[in-house]
């Protein structure tokens, strides 16, 4: 009896052991950790859209790995890992860094760094060496017409950017027919208004001034005195944070009688508000805003399913992690995160062919908008389903709050009209 009960505790202890070895080597196999690639601008002119932008893809990948991670129904948990370096928001740097993130660091996926620019050179890597890429901060319809199979848009194309800045002037006053048209000329703002031009005219607008001026620019005076002597009733363009803030300020301190000024990029930044008297009328085209309110009730009435946090939850974690209010460059950045969650999750897998076959069957409602690619061979990965909006800083110099003023279903508070009137 003692023998036979010696032999079943020996049995047993064996049992544990080995139960205990294969469980180890079960849990060793099922977790992998997918590398995700990209540059980011901590230094040079596109700091600020940029840090704003990784520092909402950063919280999207906190939320996974804190959450437990995504499970494969193999079994495998994936957790992310970013590898990342500073583009110093310089062309030239972009695809010799891409090409060390895919050759050196293995990166399984890409996000491309902030601005139409610099994804457009790093999206020729992408496709050269096989790896899904969802662009951030990129909105240059070009970059989609060039034949490329794995490079996907999160932000409404540029093409789109302003034009709902005319149809809101139009709305407001059917007899502002002038417009004067200053722009940054770097890639994405000169597409932007050589959209909105042919657009305006389109319309019926007269374009009084069209010109363009060099990225870095800070003494706009020269722009402005032939603003004045075109004498339109909008000025619209601008290029990116630095930039537009300028203008705007020096356009106020200069007491430009325009009724209407809408300029890209700045004035939707929360740090907009800084410059006080100069901010409040400012119109800007969004991506996104916090006042948005998204969920499964507004998926349903546009019949897509929802997917995701809402926008009160993202907003929500947003500030409880970096202590501001986000701004659309931030919510693009988590986006951006959450579409490769999506494509990975629909695809049951990490290869490249299910993943981009995912994303192109992509039909759904995020907090961020409509998300939807189209996948013809001319406009691989262009967005058709997200729209833009524009907000207006309103209030008092020293009391300035963001509204949405357009599109009509969005509208949080009538336009001030016109500039100077309120």
């Amino acid at each position: 009896m003692k023998t036979t009960i010696k032999l079943l505790t020996l049995v047993l202890c064996i049992v544990v052991v080995l139960g205990a070895f294969s469980g180890s080597a079960i849990g060793a196999q099922s977790e992998r950790t997918v590398v995700i690639g990209f540059t980011a601008s901590q230094t040079g002119k596109l700091n600020v859209e940029s840090t704003r932008q990784i520092n909402g893809l950063n919280l999207w990948m906190d939320q996974i790995n804190s959450g437990g991670g995504l499970t494969l129904s193999s079994g495998e948990v994936l957790k992310f890992e970013a590898v990342f370096y500073d583009d110093e928001s310089n062309t030239d740097r972009v695809q010799e860094l891409y090409t060390r993130l895919v050759t050196e660091d293995e990166a399984d996926f890409l996000i491309s760094p902030y601005s139409s620019g610099l994804a457009d050179a790093s999206a020729i890597i992408a496709e050269q060496y096989g790896k899904v890429m969802i662009t951030a901060g990129a909105a240059s319809d070009s970059t989609y017409q060039k034949g490329f199979t794995l490079v996907y848009q999160s932000y409404t194309p540029a093409s789109r950017y302003l034009t709902g800045a005319v149809d809101l002037l139009n709305s407001l006053d059917p007899d502002a027919k002038k417009i004067a048209i200053v722009h940054e000329n770097d890639k994405f703002s000169t597409d932007v208004s050589n959209a909105l031009k042919d657009y305006a005219e389109s319309m019926g607008y007269e374009i009084v001034l069209f010109e363009g001026y060099d990225s870095g620019t800070t003494d706009f005076a020269p722009f402005i005195n032939k603003i004045q002597d075109a004498a339109p009733d909008a000025i619209m363009g601008g290029g990116h944070f630095q930039d537009g803030s300028t203008f705007a300020r020096q356009l106020s301190e200069k007491g430009l009688d325009a009724k209407f000024v809408a300029l890209l990029v700045a004035p939707p930044e929360p740090s907009f508000a800084e410059l006080g008297e100069a901010a409040l009328g400012i119109i800007g085209p969004s991506q996104w805003e916090p006042l948005t309110q998204l969920d499964e009730s507004a998926a349903e009435s546009a019949g897509v399913p929802y997917y995701g946090p809402s926008s009160q939850e993202f907003v929500d974690a947003y500030q409880a992690a970096y202590d501001e209010e986000p701004s659309y460059h931030a919510a693009g950045g988590y986006l951006a995160g959450l579409l490769l969650q999506k494509a990975i999750e629909d695809a049951d897998s990490l290869e490249t062919e299910a993943v981009a076959e995912a994303l192109d069957n992509l039909d759904i409602l995020t907090f961020f908008g409509r998300i939807k690619f189209d996948t013809s061979e001319d406009s691989h990965g262009l967005q058709i389903g997200h729209s833009m909006m524009y907000v207006q800083w309103q209030g008092s110099a020293d009391s300035l709050a963001k509204q949405i003023v357009w599109p009509p279903e969005a509208v949080t508070a009538e336009t001030l009209y016109p500039l100077g009137s309120e």
